[in-house]
């Protein structure tokens, strides 16, 4: 028979974590960090075009975007030279 209480009976309470979950993320970060361990002798491998790409795509999880940055209105614009 169906539950239609609106009631929750049995299975995980609410804040409990996933141990599959939890296995699965464990399992991952392994594989990356002995991933990034090898980074260095896979771009050896590289013809040097190959290896300027990567370190491209490689390049935002290690260096900050700069983003641009532009005065609001009524606030005077002030330099790190005027002090």
């Amino acid at each position: 028979m169906a539950n239609n209480t609106g009631k929750k009976y049995g299975g995980r309470e609410a804040g409990t974590p996933n141990k599959l979950t939890k296995e699965l993320r464990v399992a991952l970060k392994n594989i990356m960090f002995q991933e990034i361990e090898l980074i260095p002798e896979h771009l050896k491998t590289l013809e040097p075009k190959d290896r300027l790409e990567l370190t491209i795509k490689l390049m935002p999880y290690v260096y900050p975007k700069i983003s641009s940055v532009s005065p609001s209105t009524n606030e005077p614009m002030t330099f790190g030279w005027d002090d």
